[in-house]
C-alpha cells in the first residue's frame, strides 16, 4: 500500500507539484490523482518517481504495509 502522505511530502520537498509529476510520468493529472487515491502505480511509474524525486527508501513509500 502506498504511503500517500510520505509521497506528497517528498513531492513538495523536491519543489514539484503533483501535476508536474504527472506530466513527467506521461499521464494526466487526473490519472495521477486517481492512482494516488487508489494507492497503485505501475512499476515503470514507480521507477521514474524514484529517480525524479530522489527517493532513498522506495519500499517504505510504495510498499508501506509490506515493510511491517
Amino acid at each position: 500500500m502506498l504511503d500517500r502522505n510520505a509521497l506528497k511530502g517528498i513531492i513538495a520537498a523536491e519543489g514539484m507539484s503533483q501535476r508536474k509529476v504527472a506530466t513527467e510520468l506521461g499521464i494526466t493529472p487526473e490519472t495521477f490523482y486517481r492512482k494516488m487515491k487508489a494507492g497503485v502505480f505501475g512499476s515503470d511509474e514507480i521507477e521514474k518517481m524514484i529517480i525524479m524525486l530522489h527517493i532513498q527508501e522506495p519500499v517504505a513509500i510504495f510498499f508501506a504495509n509490506a515493510v511491517n
